[in-house]
């Protein structure tokens, strides 16, 4: 695996009418607690080991991110000490159905390793970071933190739960791919090879494997990262069919 100290770690979701305010846009609240995981999510991923949030640093709202738009959270390291490390968390908006990408907001979050008895964190060289490219990607690649909620009585990731993360996985390559509103029309295959366990990153990775006149097959990956040991596991495979669609819901072609 790629070392995550030089990885960018990104969290996208859709902004949906329950994470909005009353103008319409993204609850400024949710993407201040969304940024928190992502730093959360880097930090520990660069010690290896249990990080609280100490503070964040000037935090600046330079856009609105509207309901319906994509929301890509990017976290990486960008300096680190002996027991702390300062993530840069930057909030990206995306429209659905063009190619179009603008920074909202951008914070930086000082995160403390809670543990001292594991010796200094690891020494942090800077690397040069390039903006990713939006020009028809077919592959998309993001993550989620498993919480309690999301658990079953075993303690481990509820079936339903990954399904619905997937799912999210599937339509976002779909229409970063196309960019055009798509539906699903159906999974063809479910495999759950492994579980995921409260506390427990999963990355999931979208790719069009297949396109038609009017649909993509999407092939989800969802893999499980233990943040302590950087241990990872393959937990679910899916495979979606999605059908782009007009405003009156009938199939129309792809470009």
């Amino acid at each position: 695996m790629t070392n995550p100290i030089h990885q960018k770690t990104h969290l996208i979701d859709i902004v949906f009418p329950g994470d909005t305010n009353h103008h319409g846009t993204l609850f400024g609240g949710k993407a201040l607690s969304e940024m928190d995981k992502v730093a959360f999510v880097v930090a520990s991923r660069f010690g290896q080991r249990h990080f609280v949030t100490a503070s964040c640093e000037r935090l600046d709202f330079e856009g609105p991110a509207s309901c319906g738009q994509i929301i890509d959270y990017v976290g990486r390291v960008i300096s680190a000490g002996r027991r702390s490390a300062r993530i840069q968390v930057d909030m990206y908006a995306e429209d659905l159905l063009l190619p179009r990408r603008i920074r909202c907001t951008c914070g930086v979050f000082n995160m403390v390793a809670t543990e001292k008895d594991r010796g200094n964190l690891p020494e942090f060289t800077p690397v040069e970071v390039t903006e990713d490219p939006l020009e028809k990607p077919a592959e998309c690649q993001f993550v989620e933190m498993v919480f309690a909620d999301q658990a079953n009585h075993y303690g481990n990731l509820f079936g339903w739960h990954a399904l619905n993360m997937m799912g999210k996985a599937a339509f976002i390559t779909a229409t970063r791919y196309a960019r055009k509103v798509f539906v699903m029309a159906s999974s063809l295959r479910n495999d759950f090879t492994a579980k995921a366990y409260v506390g427990e990153l999963v990355e999931l990775t979208g790719k069009v494997i297949k396109t038609g006149r009017t649909s993509l097959t999407v092939s989800v990956v969802m893999e499980a990262e233990n943040l302590l040991t950087g241990e990872r596991r393959l937990c679910a495979k899916s495979d979606f069919v999605m059908v782009a669609v007009d405003e009156e819901g009938r199939p129309v072609s792809i470009d």
